[in-house]
């Protein structure tokens, strides 16, 4: 699949998280290139979605291209027909699929059977484009990734995921704090520690918030209860009570720290609402470059260039 699609961060290495991050400041100053003039994109999402459908709709438009959005009552991936099917069907219609699916296993079948590029607008297992986004807005917020201290507070969610392949490839030390029982996978950690080797990042994984912030350039939050979680809310508000992201927590960082998160946010519970809107919040600039990182990727991924520069 390397080379084809964007499945999960470790479909990249550290040069295709550099290319494209660098590909994505280059894009964002403009001007506007018509790389994908008259290709087509397909939006196939299970889920909800603000930033993810936005910020890939105008990509196309800016880059030349146009979107079709496709509702869960309209595919029903797997269920209305079978994911082969879809896949082989739009192949023959559009050039790339962005898709944003419950499971990582619809992505790795849809990518089996489609001719085209598949793209992960977000899985329960990941969120590829979410933390490409967010290093860009890292970068230029701190002018490097080399040795920056990236501390993420919470659930080891899809988004922690995809942070802690990003942090391993690109150089950036990591520190995680999680309750028990909300760790990320030990599989995709072991694979984060190889990854680290090469590039020298320090990754840590603990319970403690306090410690984890001690050093942060960056603290990083996520909601507690996903989608599809609903029904886990009350164990879940219980488990993470003490890793709220708040004024108190900030102070025991050495730094002064920049506060990010991906949005939707659920103000007063993972993120103090003073911080959502307060001089150390970058959770706007992180938005708006999930647009141009997302040109970013369907610049390689689906453009002239190729994936091969990746």
């Amino acid at each position: 699949m390397q080379g084809k699609n964007l499945l999960s961060i470790a479909d990249l290495d550290p040069s295709g998280v550099r290319n494209l991050i660098n590909k994505a400041v280059e894009l964002k100053k403009g001007p506007r290139l018509p790389v994908l003039s008259g290709k087509v994109l397909a939006l196939i999402f299970e889920k909800p979605s603000l930033r993810t459908r936005v910020s890939f709709d105008v990509a196309m438009h800016q880059l030349g291209g146009h979107t079709i959005y496709l509702s869960p009552a309209e595919v029903g991936l797997g269920k209305r027909e079978p994911v082969r099917d879809v896949a082989g069907v739009l192949s023959r219609y559009v050039d790339g699929i962005v898709a944003r699916t419950f499971s990582q296993d619809v992505q790795v079948e849809l990518a089996r059977w489609s001719s085209i590029p598949i793209i992960n607008g977000l899985s329960d297992e990941e969120h590829p484009c979410q933390a490409l986004g967010d290093f860009l807005t890292i970068f230029e917020k701190k002018g490097s990734l080399k040795g920056i201290n990236l501390a993420y507070i919470g659930d080891g969610n899809n988004v922690a995921n995809s942070l802690l392949l990003t942090a391993a490839l690109a150089g950036v030390n990591f520190h995680i704090a999680s309750p028990e029982g909300y760790n990320v996978p030990s599989g995709l950690r072991s694979k984060a520690e190889n990854l680290a080797e090469t590039s020298g990042a320090r990754l840590e994984f603990g319970e403690d918030p306090v410690k984890a912030v001690a050093d942060a350039d960056i603290i990083y939050t996520d909601v507690w209860v996903s989608m599809g979680q609903e029904e886990e809310k009350e164990k879940r508000l219980a488990a993470f009570k003490k890793y709220q992201v708040n004024e108190k927590l900030l102070s025991a960082s050495r730094k002064n720290p920049f506060v990010m998160h991906p949005m939707p946010v659920h103000h007063g519970e993972e993120l103090e609402s003073s911080l959502v809107y307060g001089p150390r919040s970058i959770l706007l600039d992180q938005a708006e470059n999930r647009l141009h990182i997302q040109k970013a990727v369907l610049f390689y991924f689906m453009g002239a260039a190729g994936s091969e520069a990746l």
